[in-house]
Parts: C-alpha cells; structure tokens; sequence
C-alpha cells in the first residue's frame, strides 16, 4: 500500500480498454495516469501549461478484467524549480490489491514562451487555491 497517496480517480474497466487477453490492457492505464499526473501538476503548480518530461520504470504487479473498479493516486515527492515530482499506484477497489506502481513521474511548468518556467512552490497543497488564475475568472 502506497504510503501518502490519497486515491481520488476511478475508472470502469470496460470492453474498449482489455487487450488480447481479456485483461486492461496498459496502453489505456498509462494513459489515464498520465492525464490524471497532469491535472494533479497543475493544481499543485497553479498553471494549465505543464508537460509530461519523464516516467521511472512501469512496474506492472497485476491485471484488472472487464467489469472491474479501479483507482489511482498519485502524490508529490520533490519540487524542483520547475519541476513537480509524482509517485503513482494503482488498485482494484474491490481487492486492494496493487495494480501498478510508478516510482517517478515528472512535470515541467511551462511559461508562455514554450520554455521551462520557475514555479515557486516547495511544498503539496490540498486546497483549490492554485488554480490557474485565468481559469477561475472565466468562472465567474
């Protein structure tokens, strides 16, 4: 069990997402970790401009079939200055048991230019208050 990650995504396995094997095939789960690593990358960095730099090693344990509920959590681990540092785990809700486990993901802030942006941020948040400005005033 992933010490520290709070697990807030689910999702439905379905017919659409299983390989040859009938089982959920990994193109799919890496690909819901990582929109779900870039939307925790922008709340924790306050900017909707973040790009996906580098994933550690893909550390696949266990397999999830059709029918089956699954979740992913992911947490900070270090902030660099311009850089945000994640560790992912994914589980089967109904058995707990752990799916697969990403050590290192890492995202860059981007500023306007298309380059490499500080950040300013040393620390995980758990309110809404990073969100990007420009999206909450479209908000209201």
């Amino acid at each position: 069990m992933a010490k520290g990650i709070t697990f807030h995504t689910r999702k439905w396995v379905r017919p659409e997402d299983l390989n040859a094997n009938g089982t959920l095939f990994g193109g799919s789960l890496l690909r819901w970790i990582d929109e779900e690593a870039a939307i925790y990358s922008i709340i924790q960095l306050g900017n909707k401009h973040v790009v996906t730099k580098f994933m550690s090693e893909i550390n696949f344990i266990a397999s999830a079939k059709e029918g089956d509920l699954i979740e992913m959590g992911l947490t900070a681990i270090d902030f660099g200055r311009t850089s945000i540092t994640l560790r992912a785990e994914v589980r089967n809700i109904f058995t707990q048991e752990s799916i697969l486990t990403i050590e290192k993901i890492v995202f860059v802030n981007i500023g306007e230019d298309g380059q490499p942006e500080p950040h300013g941020y040393d620390h995980i948040t758990y309110t809404r208050d990073r969100i990007p400005l420009e999206i909450t005033k479209a908000l209201v």
